[in-house]
C-alpha cells in the first residue's frame, strides 16, 4: 500500500523503516509522507525479526505488603511506560526472588527466551549482581535509585536527603526542637539517604539527634511499637522514611491520647494516596515519580544508541507538601483523654 502509493518498491519502504540512511532524502521524504497519510503502522513482530529488537524493556516486580506494586511503584511504572511507549518500546513485567542467583538466573532467562532490548533496574542495593550479569552481555540499562557511589553506572535517583532536611528545616522554623527520625533499618541506601538528610539538617539546626532515631519495618503496626517511647520524653515532631511509617506514628499518638499534627507534628515521605485519606491530612515530601520515569527511559534510549557514551546520573529534588500535621509547636499543653 505504502510502496504504491509513494511510487517505490517495497524494499525501498522497509529501508525508510529500518534503514533509512540508505534512502536519497527525497526518497526518504517521499515514502514518509505516505506513511503519514495512510497513517501505516509497521506490524512490530514482523518488524523484530527484521530488525532483530524487540523494543522490549525488561522491569522486574516484586511482592510488597501492599500487593504486587506499593504506591509509589505503582506511580512510577505509570510514567515508565507513557515514556516508553512514546518512543515505541513496551515495558515487559516480570517476576524474580529479590537477590541472588536465582535472581540473575530470571533475568538470563529473559534474555534467552524473550530478546529483551534492555532493562530498568529499581531496588538496587550494595552488592547487586543485575549489573554484572548485564554488563557481560552488552545489555544496556539504567536504575532507578543508587546502589553504590563507587558504581558509575548509568542512574536516576530521588534526592531523599534534600526532602528530610526540608521537613527538619521546616519544622525547625515553627519552633520544634526535638525532632525525632522514624526511619527502616540500617543497610537500606534509601533509607540511610532520607536519614542522612534528616541528621544534617538537625546539626545544622544545632539541635541534637541523640536518642531521636528509632526504625522499623515499612509496616503501620511495627511503626506503632518503635515511636512509643519517643513522647513521653518530649519529642514534638517525627519525620518519618515513608507514609506508612508515619500512619504508624499517628496509630501511636492516639493510643496515648494524643492527636497528631496539634500534640506531635508528624511528616511522611511519598506523598501516597493515604496520605489525603486520614485526619489530620499528612504532611509528607512528594517524589517527581512523572520526571523519573522520563528521565530512566531517557538515559535508556541514549544508551541503546551509544553503547560507549559516558555514564550519566540524574538526581531530582522532592518537594515537600505541607498540610494539617505539621503544626507549630504548643508547649506544655496537656493531651486530651479520648482523642
Amino acid at each position: 500500500m505504502v510502496a504504491q502509493h509513494s511510487g517505490v518498491s517495497p524494499q525501498t519502504v522497509s529501508n525508510a523503516l529500518n534503514s533509512p540512511d540508505l534512502l536519497a532524502p527525497e526518497t526518504l521524504e517521499r515514502v514518509r509522507r505516505s506513511i503519514e497519510k495512510l497513517d501505516y503502522r509497521p506490524h512490530q513482530a514482523a518488524r523484530s525479526l527484521r530488525t532483530k529488537s524487540s523494543r522490549l524493556i525488561g522491569f522486574e516486580i516484586q511482592l510488597t505488603a501492599f500487593g504486587v506494586f506499593g504506591p509509589v511503584m505503582a506511580n512510577f511504572l505509570h510514567a515508565l511506560s507513557e515514556s516508553a511507549n512514546e518512543a515505541g518500546y513496551g515495558i515487559l513485567l516480570f517476576a524474580a526472588p529479590a537477590g541472588g542467583e536465582e535472581e540473575t538466573d530470571r533475568y538470563a532467562e529473559l534474555l534467552r527466551e524473550r530478546s529483551v532490548d534492555a532493562f530498568i533496574l529499581t531496588n538496587t542495593y550494595r552488592g547487586d549482581r543485575r549489573p554484572g550479569l548485564l554488563r557481560k552481555r552488552g545489555i544496556p540499562f539504567v536504575a532507578f535509585g543508587r546502589w553504590s557511589a563507587r558504581d558509575m553506572e548509568d542512574w536516576v535517583d530521588v534526592d531523599g536527603a534534600h526532602g528530610t532536611a526540608a521537613a527538619v528545616d521546616h519544622l525547625a522554623g515553627l519552633g520544634h526542637r526535638k525532632i525525632a527520625f522514624l526511619g527502616w533499618p540500617r543497610g537500606s541506601g534509601v533509607g540511610d539517604d532520607r536519614e542522612r538528610g534528616w541528621r544534617e539538617a538537625m546539626l545544622r539546626h544545632q539541635l541534637s539527634v541523640r536518642g531521636l532515631r528509632v526504625s522499623a519495618t515499612d509496616d503501620v503496626d511495627a511503626a506503632r511499637k518503635a515511636v512509643e517511647g519517643l513522647f513521653p520524653a518530649g519529642v514534638t515532631a517525627v519525620v518519618a522514611a515513608s507514609d506508612a511509617l508515619a500512619l504508624g506514628c499517628y496509630r501511636a499518638l492516639r493510643d496515648s491520647s494524643r492527636m497528631p499534627g496539634r500534640d506531635v507534628a508528624v511528616v511522611g515521605f511519598d506523598d501516597s494516596a493515604a496520605a489525603r485519606l486520614h485526619s489530620p491530612d499528612l504532611s509528607s515530601v512528594r517524589q517527581p515519580l512523572r520526571e523519573a520515569g522520563r528521565s530512566c527511559v531517557q538515559l535508556l534510549l541514549a544508551r541503546i544508541n551509544e553503547p560507549l557514551r559516558e555514564p550519566e546520573q540524574i538526581l531530582l529534588r522532592p518537594e515537600l507538601i505541607v498540610r494539617k500535621s505539621a503544626a507549630s509547636v504548643i508547649a506544655n499543653r496537656p493531651a486530651r483523654p479520648g482523642i
